[in-house]
């Protein structure tokens, strides 16, 4: 019956296709015959999911693992490993039916996709389901492109909490904040039906949907878990900068999947997406560097890598959006303001946020998204860029992803507990919450 019916659609595509004046804009997944596909988009796809799930594993475990005291980094490299499986299974079962399908409302998505049921390929008939989003590669490889997304950005906020939540808490919290914090978000943004997307708020890559939204709901976390045992009294080295640049220098040549795979084909977009990153890129480590030397007399390792990850930050709405001059100022600007986000903002702040989520992520995606309103190009983007709009976009963001954060670790907290004993954080969450550590 299915087949019969999916057969049945592609007939009545067909027809419409031949009448151009019918064509309507399709709004949710639907079947085509397999030649319709590109081969070279497919590739590209394909290699930009791979490059994306470098960023988290082995990217940023290592990243995060080299800036923590020796004791957690086994935890910590861990909790990135094990949101890569959890957040696997969660997007398959209902996340990606959430974002990616229209619901009843423009805030979320509907249940038509729940364990991807729909999503078809039959090589007999040689027919195929694609995304209404990206009609032009098979929808198992959109799944698996978004899936890649979905993963790093909870990921991102294990490093707000590092070295003093325990493991339960964080799978629980994981799987409660991919549900009802990350596929709204991303529903409201990214699905063309999303109240953000019909207001003409621009994301190309993710500014808002994964750093604005892991950088709000990482300070949360910062506040509820209170701050670490010794914190501003005692110094905190990291274990191993080694780990950390490496893991950075995967985050870097990963971004490139992350922003130029968000063209969702191998076109001009693409290339300019990836030109663009590469830009912003070494103009956010300089512009750290430069700021460090002017405070402190001298540039560090860290300080390179965090303000490289500050400009990929921002230029990730921005991506497939800005030409060449505009990267080179946003990055820059980026550079110089997460410094100050990981620095003197924090001290404001006065949260504990171990590896700077929020100045890096939630500052520099804060950046990102408004100077997206300012640098956009009509003749690049289809639409006229709006300051106003992406004001709204962030604000809304912050505050639904730092309420429902608040709501879902208060309720953890009052049934399994968040935070580890004071006895088994001085000794490290390597030995007691896993059993195992470094010689």
């Amino acid at each position: 019956m299915k087949r019969s019916f999916d057969m049945l659609r592609y007939l009545l595509l067909a027809t419409v296709m031949c009448a151009p004046s019918l064509v309507l804009a399709e709004t949710s997944p639907y079947v085509i015959s397999t030649d319709k596909i590109s081969a070279g988009d497919t590739a590209w796809m394909l290699t930009s999911t791979a490059l994306v799930l470098l960023m988290t594993i082995p990217g940023l475990a290592l990243f995060y693992a080299g800036m923590v005291r020796k004791k957690n980094v086994l935890s910590t490299a861990l909790q990135s490993f094990a949101i890569c499986a959890l957040i696997t299974v969660v997007w398959v079962v209902i996340g990606y039916s959430l974002v990616f399908t229209a619901g009843s409302t423009p805030y979320l998505g509907g249940f038509s996709r729940v364990f991807l049921d729909g999503m078809s390929f039959d090589k007999v008939q040689g027919l195929v389901s694609v995304s209404h989003i990206a009609p032009n590669i098979p929808e198992s490889v959109w799944v698996m492109f978004q899936l890649s997304f979905a993963i790093i950005t909870p990921a991102l906020i294990t490093g707000a909490f590092a070295e003093r939540m325990r493991f339960s808490a964080i799978v629980v919290f994981m799987v409660l904040w991919s549900i009802f914090v990350y596929a709204p978000v991303a529903h409201w943004v990214w699905e063309p039906s999303g109240w953000l997307a019909t207001m003409g708020a621009l994301d190309f890559a993710g500014g808002t949907v994964v750093h604005i939204n892991a950088g709000a709901a990482g300070l949360v976390c910062a506040y509820m878990l209170g701050k670490r045992k010794g914190y501003g009294t005692e110094p905190f080295f990291p274990n191993n900068l080694g780990y950390t640049l490496i893991g950075a220098s995967f985050l870097w040549v990963g971004w490139f999947g992350f922003n130029a795979g968000s063209a969702a084909a191998a076109d001009s977009r693409a290339g300019l997406a990836m030109l663009v990153t590469q830009v912003a890129a070494a103009t956010g480590a300089l512009g750290w560097m430069l700021v460090e030397w002017l405070r402190r007399g001298k540039a560090s390792l860290l300080g390179a890598c965090s303000g490289a990850v500050a400009g990929l930050v921002a230029i990730t709405p921005a991506s497939g959006f800005v030409e060449v001059k505009a990267a080179l100022m946003m990055g820059f600007i980026a550079g110089v303001c997460c410094y100050w986000g990981a620095t003197g903002l924090k001290r404001m702040l006065g949260a504990d946020d171990s590896l700077d989520v929020f100045g890096i992520h939630g500052i520099g995606g804060i950046i990102g998204a408004l100077l997206t309103g300012v640098f956009a190009q009509k003749h690049l983007s289809g639409v006229d860029a709006s300051l106003s709009i992406q004001a709204i976009s962030v604000f809304s963001t912050l505050v639904y992803s730092a309420v429902v954060s608040w709501i879902i670790l208060t309720v953890i907290d009052w049934t399994i507990g968040l935070r580890v004993d004071a006895e088994h954080e001085v000794i490290g969450l390597d030995l007691t919450q896993h059993g195992e550590q470094v010689p």
